[in-house]
């Protein structure tokens, strides 16, 4: 994975993540802690990624339109309450960070080809925050399923801060994975269904088009 490139990373100050709660949407959930049931079971091989960029609505937005990717789920990892609502989760007191659970073929994709998305996709030198989302919620993060997934994500952090790439040091939480809890049902696939909504008009819209430049050739057709 080439670690140099460019940091651009936009600021956006009028729309935050944390507006989220909507009472008009379907309110029903599904907070099973999902560890692949047989709604992700495919035919063919598959591996599992866990990782946090902050708002999920975004890094869900980015990381479907991966080829390989086969399933990308919005929810909660890394606290220690059980079955965590989103409420529970946006109080910033449970211990989650909001994260996507990614089911992928590595024929076709590998993890360190998430990784380089994951690192290019959002700060990773920023602590409990991206943009105007604030909260250690939001807080970049890998939540390792094996060993090699950890001694990846560790190599790629080190190479990536000594390479000067941030110019700031990355703050990134590389921790074992525990638990996944689906996020309530009008969270998922959220940017595909709400594209006119203005967080992801004015933030989502502007950091997917830029992901398209930058990842063309992994993007699906």
């Amino acid at each position: 994975m080439k670690l140099m490139f460019t940091q651009a990373l936009v600021s956006i100050t009028l729309w935050s993540c944390a507006l989220k709660e909507n009472p008009q949407k379907n309110m029903s959930n599904d907070l099973t802690g999902n560890s692949l049931t047989s709604s992700t079971t495919t035919t063919r091989d598959t591996d599992t990624a866990t990782l946090g960029t902050g708002c999920f609505w975004c890094t869900e937005a980015v990381f479907q339109q991966l080829k390989g990717v086969l399933k990308v789920t919005s929810g909660y990892s890394g606290g220690n309450e059980v079955n965590p609502t989103y409420k529970d989760v946006s109080t910033g007191t449970t211990g989650h960070a909001e994260v996507i659970q990614v089911v992928y073929d590595p024929a076709e994709i590998t993890f360190d080809e998430l990784l380089e998305v994951f690192w290019q996709t959002h700060d990773p030198t920023t602590l409990n925050r991206q943009g105007n989302d604030v909260g250690p919620q939001y807080r970049s993060a890998i939540f390792y399923h094996n060993a090699e997934q950890k001694a990846k994500a560790e190599k790629y952090k080190k190479e990536l801060g000594e390479s000067g790439a941030f110019e700031k040091p990355i703050v990134t939480e590389i921790s074992p994975y525990t638990a996944f809890y689906k996020a309530e049902d009008y969270h998922q696939d959220y940017y595909n269904n709400n594209g006119s909504q203005p967080y992801c008009y004015y933030v989502i819209r502007p950091k997917l088009e830029k992901f398209q430049k930058v990842f063309k050739n992994k993007i699906r057709h």
